[in-house]
Order: C-alpha cells, then structure tokens, then sequence
C-alpha cells in the first residue's frame, strides 16, 4: 500500500481501486470555479479505519449492483480558507447558476454552508455518489455542492427515483459505519472517526503518493 504524507492516512485508490474517484476540488469543476488550495494533483486521502469503512460500503453496494464514487475525502484547511475567501468576494458570482441558484452569495459563509472549519480535514468525513449497475452516475436529485434545500437528505422536493437512490446509498454508509449530514446527501462522516479534535493542513499530494495520485 502506497504510504501517504501522514501515518494515519492512507490513499484510497491503492487502498481500494474499485471505488471511483472524481476529486471536484482538484479542478475547476466546483462551485468556487478553480482547483482549491493543497489540491496539487489531488490525491484522494482518508484516514485508515475511514477507508476500511468505505470500503465495506462499496463491497455491500457492489452486491447489489451499485457502485461508489468519491467526490472528495481529506481537505486541508488551507482548501478551507480559500472557500471562505471566494464566499468573501462578493463581485464572483460566476458558478450561480449551476451551485446557488435560490441563494445570496452573502448567505453561504455560515452555519448552512460554508464553515470555518470542515470535518473533511480531520480525514474521516467523505462525499460521495452513487452509480448504477452500467458505471454511470445515478440521479440522487441534486448536483453534488448544490446549496439548496433540495440537497437536504429527506428532501421531498425530488423525484421518488432520486430519493430511492439517495436511501440506497444512505444505508450502505450507515451501514458500514458512517452518519450523514442531513442537509447534504453526499456527506458522511464516520461515526469513530480517530482524529476527532484535529484539523490536518496538509497537501493532498505528496512525493510518497505519486503512485496513488
């Protein structure tokens, strides 16, 4: 197993290459419209007992025709402050449209959303989608990152197939040992998670992880 740039933490795609990855912070394919701070050839990270779970989760999935796909893992805190600073920066409004259609911009910096802090940084908390029995993404309703009420995990604002997805995917996490963050559905934090006062600033790429980059 490639080793990672903390001892605790491993890189998923050595760990278990059958889960998809599609790290939206290491492009511009996210709702600040550019690669985020400490994203550097995006490495997806996650701490041991985070990826043994997942991995349980995938496996449950799998057997049932379904399939996991990560859209982020371990964020530094560096990543963190650069969302602050794009919520800061009223002027941008670039990605409204496709992130925060019903939301001012001014309201995305606070309890809702965007937070001082992340517990993706701590290493054990992951967004994730679901995808069906050919590979391909699922509808779950919403678009990963939409600040929406619609992204609310109970949301009944979506259609019956998207919120049967979205159950499907909720139990196989729960299952395997995560909790959810009810008003994001892709959001999952393990429940005994080993860093659980600790923020991490570390990069996600790092010389030892070039093989699991």
């Amino acid at each position: 197993m490639s080793p990672s740039p903390h001892p605790g933490f491993v890189a998923l795609s050595a760990f278990d290459p059958a889960i998809g990855q599609d790290l939206r912070y290491a492009s511009g394919n996210n709702f600040v419209g550019t690669p985020l701070d400490g994203y550097e050839h995006g490495s997806c990270l996650l701490t041991l007992p985070a990826a043994q779970a997942l991995s349980q989760a995938g496996a449950l999935l799998k057997r049932n025709g379904y399939g996991l796909t990560v859209l982020d893992a371990y964020r530094p805190q560096r990543a963190v402050d650069h969302m602050r600073r794009w919520a800061a920066d009223l002027k941008d409004q670039a990605t409204k449209a496709a992130y925060y259609p019903r939301v001012a911009k001014q309201e995305l910096f606070g309890p809702d959303y965007i937070h001082c802090r992340s517990g993706h940084s701590r290493g054990s908390t992951i967004d994730v989608t679901l995808t069906g029995p050919d590979g391909a993404p699922m509808d779950l309703g919403t678009p990963f990152d939409f600040f929406d009420p619609l992204s609310h995990t109970d949301s009944r604002g979506i259609a019956p197939a998207a919120r049967a997805a979205r159950q499907v995917l909720h139990h196989a996490m729960t299952w395997a040992g995560f909790r959810n963050l009810p008003t994001e559905w892709w959001h999952f934090t393990l429940a005994d998670e080993p860093y659980p006062h600790t923020y991490f600033d570390f990069p996600t790429h790092h010389p030892a992880c070039s093989a699991a980059a």
